[in-house]
Parts: structure tokens; sequence; C-alpha cells
């Protein structure tokens, strides 16, 4: 089967059974609904969303037939995940996640590979490889004029200007 990391429990919130998910999950809108089923653990225990809140910076989530602390518990500090088919995507939609592994071209030149995905308070940024150097691009339309998911590429602008480390 193949998951997808959305978060992780830091904590509970309050006696009724809510809890605290850290999640940078690039399609919230999909996932955080009543109804929707989430993984929970390094075994995948399923559960159900029963309600959704953001409070700070943090997803609140209560789960379906749960409505004591002590049964969220023992989730505290387990990662998040929901299953990809669930998601429902559109053709021209992908995750963030889709980007490692695609080529960056520029000017019809291969740049480098895309080889993870990084956020700072600021932007999402692509680290890239060439050779044995690592650039960052930001993800912005600035700089990734398209991103073409079936022939794994992404075309880019403006190369000079790539932060290199």
């Amino acid at each position: 089967m193949n998951y997808i990391y959305l978060g992780k429990i830091v904590n509970t919130h309050g006696i009724r059974g809510e809890i605290r998910i850290l999640s940078d999950f690039d399609k919230k809108g999909l996932v955080f609904q009543k109804g929707f089923n989430v993984y929970i653990g390094p075994e995948y225990h399923k559960e159900v969303i029963n309600s959704y809140r953001v409070h700070k910076n943090f997803d609140m989530v209560t789960l379906v037939g749960i409505n004591d602390i002590n049964e969220v518990l023992k989730y505290k500090g387990d990662k998040v995940y929901i299953k990809r088919n669930d998601l429902k995507l559109n053709n021209n939609e992908y995750l963030l996640q889709d980007l490692i592994g695609l080529k960056v071209i520029s000017n019809n030149i291969c740049f480098g590979e895309v080889i993870d995905i990084m956020q700072n308070k600021a932007n999402i940024l692509l680290q890239i490889k060439n050779n044995d150097k690592i650039y960052y691009i930001p993800y912005i339309t600035e700089y990734i004029n398209k991103v073409d998911i079936k022939n794994k590429s992404i075309e880019v602008e403006r190369v000079r200007e790539f932060y290199e480390i």
C-alpha cells in the first residue's frame, strides 16, 4: 500500500481525546475532513477523522469513537499517514513529494535532479543535486516554469541565482 506521511502527533489537547498534529503537508484541505481515513504509527492503525480545526500552528483532530484523552495517549509521538488513493487528485494535481527524482531542465539542458524538498519560513525549497554540488531552488513561479510529472521534468529559469551549499 502506498502510504504518505501527513505529520506527527505531538500531543493531546484537553480531556476529550483531541490530538495535535504537526504537519506541513501541502494538500491539507483534501485530508483534514470529517470521515477521512488516517493511519497512525508504524503499524498504520486505521482511524477516521471526526472533527478538525486549526489552533496556532497545529492541526487539531478528533477521531471517530474516541472521546477520552486516555484513548489517544497511546498515539502521542506517532507519525500519521494517509493512503495516496484516498486523495482523489485531479489529473493535473500532484504532491510536493512527487517532485523528488524529477530532472531539472534550464534552456534545454539538464541542470540536476530533485533529491529532497525542504520548507523554511519563507518558501518551499527544492534541493537539487548536480554532480557533487547541492543547490536550492525556491518553489515559486518566478523560478519554476513548468512541472511535467508525466515526463519527469521541471523547467526552471534563472539558474545563475540558485543557492549553492
